[in-house]
């Protein structure tokens, strides 16, 4: 119980902090700091939203952008909150995010799934959750897209996220081999502003069954898959963006088969300050559940 309450504590003090440091960039926008704010310099939508895993990307998958909007000489942050909605489960997601001078982002992300009634059938219990940490690290290599306007040449972006489940006896009963495990990844992402175009394509070296909520490796596999994750969202105006998302998945687990995802979503941001996206997800089958699709919604607030 003391570490369940540790945990929501570190969420929600991440989680006000990066409010409060918002509200000190909104003041700074408005000029009542008495100085230029030293934040807020790259394009509206150009740094991504959060993905599920606390990155800057799309709603599935990272991007190799770094989160914010800050520039080269300037920090950018982001906080966000997540809800997915299927037929038979729901998973609250919330973290945080800073991006440093282009260059380096660090975020960290809490994921709550609950199994609901599926939960009772498996001999849980009605409503059993799942708690799982991602920490996260991603540097950009080379490139630049928004400015590399006039090459071909994408922004590349090496990541990693660490995550760590909170029952660990239960993933290891259902055939993982472990409750924690880290992902690797390489991402390059182009925006072609002329044409309101962005394109993202990543391979994440991973053993995560379920994104990690049931453990890593298992019974089938143990060892590090490549699996392709790409994204292409089109500008509708400065505010708005539609876009896909396509996401591969590794099959390690005997007892629970594991499909690739897919979503379409819409974004809107009315300002640098506050972003909304809604999406169709489908995740195909989730344990003894197939077919699971559903509304994915999340709000960011951030500069």
């Amino acid at each position: 119980m003391h570490k369940h309450r540790m945990s929501r504590a570190i969420a929600l003090g991440g989680l006000a902090l990066a409010g409060a440091l918002v509200s000190l960039a909104a003041a700074a926008d408005d000029g009542s700091s008495g100085a230029p704010a030293n934040v807020s310099g790259k394009l509206l939508l150009t740094g991504g939203v959060s993905e599920i895993g606390g990155s800057a990307g799309g709603g599935l998958t990272p991007w190799a952008v770094i989160g914010g909007y800050g520039t080269n000489d300037q920090i950018g942050a982001n906080a966000f909150y997540t809800r997915v909605n299927t037929q038979d489960y729901h998973l609250d997601d919330a973290g945080v995010m800073v991006g440093l001078y282009n260059r380096v982002e660090v975020s960290f992300a809490q994921q709550r799934f609950d199994t609901e009634k599926v939960g009772g059938l498996l001999g849980l219990g009605d409503g059993f959750t799942f708690k799982q940490n991602v920490i996260g690290v991603k540097v950009r290599l080379f490139g630049d897209a928004v400015l590399d306007q006039d090459s071909w040449m994408p922004q590349v972006s090496v990541g990693m996220q660490y995550k760590k489940n909170n029952q660990d006896a239960v993933v290891k009963y259902v055939g993982a081999k472990r409750s924690q495990g880290t992902d690797y990844y390489i991402s390059a992402t182009k925006l072609f502003l002329s044409q309101s175009l962005l394109l993202d394509a990543t391979v994440r070296f991973t053993k995560a069954n379920q994104l990690g909520i049931l453990g890593f490796g298992g019974d089938k596999n143990n060892s590090y898959q490549a699996e392709f994750e790409g994204s292409a969202a089109y500008l509708l105006s400065r505010n708005w963006a539609i876009g896909a998302e396509y996401r591969q998945k590794p099959n390690n687990l005997g007892i629970a088969r594991e499909d690739n995802w897919y979503d379409a979503f819409v974004a809107w941001a009315p300002t640098k300050h506050v972003s909304l996206t809604l999406a169709y997800a489908n995740l195909g089958n989730i344990v003894i559940k197939d077919n699971q699709h559903g509304l994915y919604a999340s709000v960011q607030v951030g500069f």
